[in-house]
């Protein structure tokens, strides 16, 4: 069939010839990369569900539930941890390499993964497509994307490798007699740690491993790893050596998340020490490594090796906290992100000291830049109140664990305090619209509706109403 050439006056002029690639291209109004990154998650999750509709996917005779299924696969595509149902005896073998699959292509990113692929395959890349995979990991640079995503792919098959074989052989010499069963808990632990979701083969979690930190630490490191973000591990694999050299992105993001990682683990510790129900009956030793742990997960991880259901309110409130916050910008984490975080917290330094510009380091920041992090910002204090409201009317929650599990919904983090399996219809979707949201983004889930940005041609006069 030949292509359309043009349209005349009496019908479409057709031009032969023209690759079979090319009469295949989308609409604009839906290839427009801020358009494409929703609509392709969207995708895979429907995919993701009917795939776990499979009689196979489920373990026995059970009758397929498409909202567990759906409520499953938003949650591995958006590298959640969520689950309305027992992900190691619920699904098959197959089930859990399907949720698997999910995780990793929604960790780096649909889009971002089909780069790579490309990238390796045939070397080059269309314009469209390093739009896209602009959109979708938040590079700068059009001539990073090339050098940054062979680097990525490097990556995270180094920090899930390395993992993976540090969990293989402690869960082989230590808790399961089968190598074959040890190597594929330690792969998917291995997967899920470095994407930041939080599903597991076992019950509870990490609850039976506490204290043993050849399982807790590698787990916590590949998480911390991840939720760094692609840009950032890049730039220090370079630059490691040369903490002056970095870019502003890089410092925000390091210091950033280890001030929080300290912050969040010893509010932890402090408040929990005594607590018989998490941390209180363990060794000092044990009790620091724990803390750590706690520091790390609620920024995205998911995994846990205590109930949060009995933590204190403190930090549980922390933990919200954390959650809202997240982790580095394209990254596996979710939230508002670090450098959004600290960025508003420059904004109020300069404003308290009557700056005009807001400066870090010896480079100014944009007002665009600015706008964007306090829109960001309110509209995540809106997405999560909203949730928590949602979620106390049609669930009848307390006002702690509904927010709790919006935080941890839009944040993708994946922690509960037991409440996910027992939410009603209406409070399982809220939870999937806020996963969905907080992983493709608010910025982009908004621009998705408007694809140009309106530039005027005059301005306004300027009015200054009472602030405060």
């Amino acid at each position: 069939m030949a292509a359309i050439y043009r349209v005349g006056p009496d019908g479409p002029v057709y031009r032969r010839g023209v690759p079979w690639r090319r009469r295949l291209r989308l609409p604009a109004s839906i290839a427009h990369p801020v358009r494409l990154l929703p609509l392709a998650f969207l995708s895979l999750i429907v995919l993701g569900t009917l795939m776990l509709l499979m009689p196979f996917a489920r373990e026995g005779e059970r009758d397929p539930s498409f909202m567990d299924a759906f409520f499953t696969a938003t949650s591995a595509v958006t590298v959640t941890g969520l689950a309305t149902v027992d992900t190691g005896s619920y699904w098959s073998p197959i089930g859990h390499a399907i949720i698997l699959v999910l995780v990793e292509i929604g960790g780096i990113g649909i889009i971002a993964m089909t780069t790579v692929l490309g990238l390796f395959v045939g070397g080059r890349l269309g314009l469209r497509t390093r739009l896209a995979a602009q959109t979708d990991m938040h590079v700068v640079s059009l001539g990073d994307v090339g050098p940054l995503f062979k680097r990525v792919a490097f990556t995270m098959l180094v920090f899930q490798g390395v993992t993976a074989v540090v969990l293989t052989l402690r869960y082989s010499t230590h808790y399961f007699d089968s190598f074959a069963y040890s190597l594929w808990h330690g792969v998917f632990d291995a997967v899920m740690a470095f994407n930041n979701a939080g599903f597991s083969l076992h019950a509870d979690s990490l609850t039976g491993y506490a204290g043993d930190y050849a399982v807790i630490l590698p787990i916590s490191v590949a998480v911390f790893a991840g939720g760094v973000g692609f840009p950032v591990l890049a730039e220090l694999y370079q630059e490691w050596r040369s903490p002056r050299t970095w870019t502003i992105h890089t410092r925000l993001t390091v210091w950033g998340s280890l001030f929080l990682l300290v912050v969040a683990s010893t509010l932890f510790v402090a408040v929990e020490w005594n607590n018989p129900a998490t941390i209180g009956g363990l060794s000092p030793i044990d009790k620091l490594v724990t803390g750590v742990e706690g520091g790390i997960m609620p920024r995205s991880g998911g995994f846990n090796s205590f109930d949060w259901g009995q933590v204190e309110p403190v930090t549980l409130f922390t933990a919200v906290i954390m959650m809202f916050i997240g982790g580095g910008s394209a990254s596996t984490a979710g939230g508002i992100k670090v450098t959004t975080f600290l960025l508003l917290g420059y904004v109020i330094l300069a404003e308290l000291r009557g700056e005009e510009q807001v400066r870090i380091g010896s480079r100014a920041i944009n007002s665009r830049t600015i706008r964007t992090a306090l829109s960001i910002a309110l509209i995540a204090v809106g997405l999560v109140t909203a949730g928590a409201m949602l979620l106390m009317m049609f669930s009848a929650v307390t006002f702690a664990d509904g927010l709790f599990e919006s935080a941890s919904a839009f944040g993708t983090v994946g922690l509960s305090t037991g409440l996910t399996p027992d939410l009603n219809l209406p409070g399982r979707l809220v939870l999937i619209v806020l996963m969905f949201i907080g992983r493709v983004g608010t910025i982009t889930a908004a621009s998705a509706f408007v694809l140009r940005r309106r530039q005027s041609r005059y301005h306004l006069p300027e009015e200054q109403p009472i602030i405060g």
